[in-house]
């Protein structure tokens, strides 16, 4: 297995239980997650070294974080402590034509103040065979761009590939923000990965998909991808494709391209949905395990669809899963049947 890095921040998640309101939440479920902190989770229980590099306050709150983390077989050497407080999201989780709603407390985290100088990263990415990064990060603060930036750099500079997942987010920044950010950063991107609003949103490549429309076919990310790998240089472009029946319904497949050719996954009907926070994250730690760990294309796609449906049958960002699970979905055993 390989050493994988991802930088991000991890966050302190408050959700009102049993699909209840956020105004109306007398209590709160807690976990804790984040983009790139959910994708190091993943890739720990395919039994890759997977070390994450953030910061987190000295506080207890901080160190629930951090146990979260190591509990999941995280290695967090290289987390720096300190900083005023932990980030946190609240979320409501939606049922049916009621959509889930996420309200972001995040502003001063320890991660978003930090500056770049504060961070060990050539030696966190020295032996990496992988360095994955969202477009979150970035978003978070002019410093927290400075960081991923360099991060960049150092994995390039140390022959480590380097994985993004555009994760668009419109409570975080602008998309004339995001793309002043994100398209200088694409130069030193190998595997891409981002769905319909990420590309456009992100890079300015809009596929023909009418996402609240559900229309979704491969065929209209096939140009775009290829217009993409060419101004980019990606060595790989994958999305995934929802389509959202309801809250709590939704047919689900992905689609790579790796320069040559198109490998489109089959399709999951997932109903119902326990929790789809964190699918997208599962998504990109398969898609990563599948291309360290299978010859053929297919089937590395195959095993990230099927980790990421799998994931919105389990509560929290978390998708704690094996291999052994995923490969038995892929081969078609998805019966649900009690394993005795």
């Amino acid at each position: 297995m390989a050493k994988i890095v991802t930088l991000g921040e991890i966050m302190l998640r408050l959700s009102s239980p049993l699909n209840s309101r956020l105004s109306a939440a007398n209590s709160f479920d807690v976990c804790y997650g984040g983009g790139e902190a959910n994708v190091a989770v993943s890739l720990a229980h395919y039994g890759h070294d997977a070390y994450y590099v953030s910061k987190l306050p000295l506080n207890p709150i901080g160190d629930a974080a951090f146990n979260a983390l190591r509990k999941e077989g995280v290695k967090t050497d290289f987390i720096v402590r300190g900083g005023k407080r932990l980030g946190i999201y609240y979320l409501e989780t939606g049922s049916s034509m009621r959509a889930s709603v996420v309200v972001y407390d995040r502003a001063d985290s320890a991660i978003a103040t930090s500056n770049v100088k504060e961070y060990q990263l050539k030696e966190a990415l020295k032996g990496a065979k992988i360095f994955h990064f969202s477009g979150i990060t970035p978003a978070l603060s002019a410093s927290c761009a400075e960081l991923t930036l360099e991060a960049c750099k150092m994995a390039k500079k140390l022959g480590v590939l380097v994985s993004c997942d555009l994760n668009f987010r419109k409570k975080l920044w602008t998309k004339e923000q995001a793309q002043k950010v994100m398209r200088p950063l694409m130069k030193y991107v190998d595997i891409c990965i981002g769905n319909e609003e990420d590309a456009e949103n992100c890079l300015g490549f809009k596929p023909d998909s009418d996402v609240l429309r559900g229309k979704t076919d491969a065929e209209g990310y096939k140009n775009i991808f290829k217009e993409m790998a060419k101004t980019f240089n990606f060595k790989y472009v994958a999305t995934t494709l929802r389509e959202s029946f309801s809250a709590s319904h939704n047919g689900w497949k992905a689609l790579l391209y790796d320069g040559k050719k198109f490998y489109e996954s089959k399709r999951y009907d997932i109903h119902p949905i326990v929790d789809r926070v964190g699918s997208g994250d599962s998504f990109s730690a398969g898609l990563l395990h599948g291309l360290l760990t299978y010859k053929n294309r297919q089937d590395a796609i195959e095993f990230a669809v099927a980790a990421s449906a799998l994931k919105h049958t389990i509560p929290g960002d978390f998708n704690q899963v094996s291999i052994k699970e995923v490969e038995a979905l892929m081969k078609g055993d998805g019966s649900g049947r009690v394993s005795r």
